[in-house]
């Protein structure tokens, strides 16, 4: 892109669609596994509502980013959203990671160790763990706050960069966090997740008295959370790695971050490959939305052709009178 205005222009439409998308199936979603831990509480759907629910924050705090982008990357809203904003943000990547590792464990011992794990297996301690992916990556992304907590004060506190244009000082803290993140936060789960998805796709082709629809269901579990994984976080935290290299934030950094949040979006699908809770109410949700979208063209129609014959009655008379009148 040649000009900031291009890619401003380019991160509000992408920060759109990906809220617009985003956020009714994400309700949908919550709506879909609220029901189910109700009546069944299962380890894999206390896993997605955590997942779902960071989208959820992530997608409510997006029209900031809006905000930004629309302002030519001058932050005008009040000073303490900006760290806040960021720091959602950027903890939700990772929250989002950690918890989608966890869905591909959970996966991966449900197939490995059918019986050991159906016994084992408790709510409390998917809550515990869901409590600690929680902590565990705020905690990391606090640096957020660290960061601008050692910016200069700005002359101008309507316009002023937010999260950016970091000095020497800031990037000296924030570089070799940077590079802890996505050691400790990426790439760790993402190996642990391709050898839990590539095994339990292993074990389940090996397995005879498993359908094929489920088979395909998770195949397309593990092939859509590596894409998440590969798609939307890989060049994100590549760009930390080139950062520390040549001391400073590369330049193609802004547009690899657009490809984060398309993670809002892209969830939702290994929702529906996940969970037979989901697609049936997202099945509902489509049959109801049809139904009303048919039942809306028929009351339209009736109103048309009931306009129509009333205009034309009315025409008809008018024509009459005004003969009987001539003649």
């Amino acid at each position: 892109l040649e000009t900031t205005t291009e890619m401003d222009l380019l991160a509000l439409a992408v920060y759109i669609v990906t809220f617009l998308t985003g956020l009714p199936s994400n309700v949908l979603a919550l709506y879909a596994f609220s029901l189910k831990v109700r009546l069944k509480p299962l380890p894999i759907d206390i896993l997605l509502i955590n997942l779902t629910v960071s989208d959820l924050i992530f997608l409510l705090f997006l029209p900031f980013k809006m905000a930004e982008a629309f302002y030519d990357q001058q932050w005008v809203l009040p000073n303490f959203l900006c760290s806040l904003s960021a720091f959602i943000f950027f903890s939700t990547i990772y929250i989002s990671t950690l918890f989608l590792t966890a869905v591909s464990v959970d996966r991966y011992l449900g197939v490995a160790y059918p019986f050991t794990y159906k016994k084992k297996r408790h709510p409390l301690y998917v809550i515990m763990v869901c409590i600690f992916i929680w902590i565990f990556s705020s905690a990391h992304c606090s640096i957020v706050y660290i960061t601008e907590h050692f910016r200069p004060e700005n002359a101008s506190d309507n316009y002023s960069l937010c999260y950016d244009d970091f000095t020497e000082e800031q990037l000296a803290i924030l570089l070799p966090v940077r590079i802890e993140l996505c050691v400790v936060l990426f790439f760790i789960p993402l190996i642990i997740s391709a050898f839990c998805y590539l095994n339990f796709i292993h074990i389940l082709n090996t397995l005879a008295n498993i359908n094929h629809k489920k088979k395909q269901r998770a195949i397309g579990l593990a092939l859509g959370t590596l894409l998440v994984f590969i798609l939307c976080f890989l060049p994100y935290n590549i760009t930390h790695i080139v950062g520390y290299i040549h001391r400073k934030s590369p330049k193609w950094r802004r547009f690899v971050l657009l490809l984060s949040t398309f993670n809002a979006c892209l969830d939702p699908i290994i929702f529906y490959f996940s969970s037979s809770a989901f697609q049936e109410t997202f099945k509902k949700f489509f049959f109801i939305q049809c139904n009303c979208l048919v039942d809306l063209l028929l009351t339209f129609k009736g109103k048309m052709i009931s306009t129509w014959s009333s205009n034309s009655s009315a025409l008809v008379h008018s024509v009459g009178t005004h003969i009987e009148y001539t003649y």
